[in-house]
C-alpha cells in the first residue's frame, strides 16, 4: 500500500519569525517519496509558508484518510492563544495579538490523526516556541495523540533578532538523503548526535506508544553494521546530557565514558581507546575512588592493553607517558605493569 507524506512548513512573515522553516523544504525535497514514507512507493503534499489554517485542516484532513502509512513533517514555530491558553502553529499571517484566527490550533492535528489505525501515522517534529508557549510546555506536554508515533525536537526561542535554523529536520533530512530510512528510532537518535550539544536545552520528544528507545541497543546495531562513527556520535550525545545533568565525576558520566572507550577499540582505534581508559581512570581518583578500587585497576589496565596495540611511536610516547604516571599510582594486580610501561618507553625513545 503506498505511503503519504505530508510537508508542512510554516512562520509568521517579518519581525514574529523565530525560524526560517520553509529553508527544509529543499533539503526534505531531495530525499525519494519513497524513503520519507517507507514504503515502496508513496504520495508527497508540501506545504511552504501556508496563510490560512482551514487550507492547512483540508490537507490535514485528505491525508489522514489516506489507508496507508501517514508521515507527517512539521516544521515552524509555536505560539498561544493567550486567552484561551491553547498552543498553535503558527502561520504566515501570525502575529501575537492574531492568534487564534490565523494560527493553526495544535489540536487540530491531533484530532485529525486521532481516528487512524494504530501503528500507521509518525510525526516528525522540528518546532521553536516563543518564550510564552516554551514555559507552558516545560510542564505541559505538547499533546499528538495516543497512537500517533511522535519524533523531534521543541527549541526556546532563539536570541533576540535571531532567525533559528531547523536543524534537527535538516539532519534527519540529510541522513534520508543516503537512500536508507532507518527505523524511526534509530534515525531520531542519529540525529540527535549529529546535533551534539545544540539540542542540550531542547524538550526532546522520541514516544512510539511505548517508553523511548534504548540507545544501548542503537549503538549495538551501528556497530553490528559497520557504522562505528554513528555509534561513537551517540554515545558521545548521552555523554554531554550526563555530564551536564550529573557531572563529571558521576556514574552515568563514567558509564558514557567507557561505553565510548569501547566503541574506539570496536573501531580499530587503539589511540582513541586509550586515550579514554585513561580519561575515564583520572576520572575515577579525580571522583575520590581509591587507586585500589576494582573499576579504577579495570580502567587502567584497559588503558594499558590498548596502548600495547599503538604502532605509532608518537602516540605511543604521549599517552606512554600518562600510563606511566597512573601505573605509578595504580599498579593494579599484574606484576611487573610498571616496568613493562617504562622499558617500552625506553625502546621508543630511540624510534623517530
Amino acid at each position: 500500500m503506498p505511503g503519504t507524506v505530508l510537508l508542512l512548513a510554516a512562520a509568521p512573515a517579518g519581525k514574529g519569525c523565530l525560524v526560517d522553516a520553509a529553508s527544509v523544504l529543499p533539503v526534505l525535497a531531495a530525499v525519494p517519496p519513497a524513503v520519507l514514507a517507507g514504503t515502496d512507493t508513496a504520495n508527497v503534499v508540501e506545504l511552504a509558508d501556508p496563510l490560512e489554517p482551514q487550507a492547512v485542516l483540508t490537507r490535514l484532513r485528505a491525508a489522514a484518510t489516506a489507508p496507508g502509512p501517514l508521515t507527517v513533517f512539521v516544521t515552524g514555530q509555536l505560539q498561544l492563544d493567550r486567552r484561551q491558553r491553547q498552543v498553535h502553529l503558527a502561520l504566515a499571517r501570525t502575529t501575537p495579538s492574531t492568534v487564534r484566527y490565523t494560527a493553526l490550533p495544535w489540536h487540530w492535528i491531533r484530532d485529525e490523526l486521532r481516528l487512524r489505525a494504530p501503528g500507521t501515522t509518525t510525526l516528525i517534529l522540528d518546532l521553536h516556541a516563543d518564550a510564552e508557549t516554551w514555559e507552558l510546555l516545560r510542564t505541559r506536554p505538547l499533546e499528538s495523540g495516543r497512537e500517533t508515533a511522535v519524533y523531534g525536537r521543541i527549541a526556546p526561542p532563539p536570541g533576540r533578532r535571531t532567525v533559528a535554523v531547523p536543524s534537527y529536520m535538516k539532519t534527519v533530512a540529510t541522513i534520508l538523503r543516503s537512500g536508507r530510512r532507518p527505523e524511526l528510532a534509530e534515525l531520531h537518535q542519529q540525529a540527535l548526535a549529529r546535533l551534539g550539544g545544540e539540542v542540550m536545552r531542547d524538550i526532546v520528544l522520541g514516544a512510539s506508544g511505548g517508553p523511548a528507545p534504548d540507545p544501548h541497543t542503537t549503538i549495538r546495531e551501528a556497530v553490528n553494521a559497520g557504522r562505528h562513527g554513528d555509534a561513537d556520535a551517540l554515545a558521545a550525545h548521552h555523554e554531554r546530557l550526563a555530564l551536564a545533568a550529573h557531572g563529571p565525576g558521576s556514574a552515568e558520566a563514567l558509564h558514557w565514558a567507557e561505553v565510548r572507550a569501547d566503541l574506539a577499540m570496536f573501531a580499530g582505534d587503539a589511540v582513541r581507546s586509550c586515550r579514554a581508559w585513561l580519561g575515564v581512570a583520572s576520572a575515577r581518583l579525580g571522583a575520590g575512588q581509591p587507586p585500589q578500587h576494582p573499576e579504577v585497576e579495570s580502567a587502567v589496565d584497559r588503558a594499558h592493553h590498548q596502548w600495547g596495540r599503538i604502532s605509532d611511536p608518537r602516540a605511543a610516547r604521549e599517552l606512554g607517558s600518562a600510563l606511566a604516571e597512573l601505573r605509578a599510582r595504580v599498579p593494579g594486580r599484574r606484576q611487573g605493569a610498571l616496568d613493562h610501561v617504562q622499558q617500552r618507553l625506553t625502546s621508543l625513545a630511540s624510534i623517530s
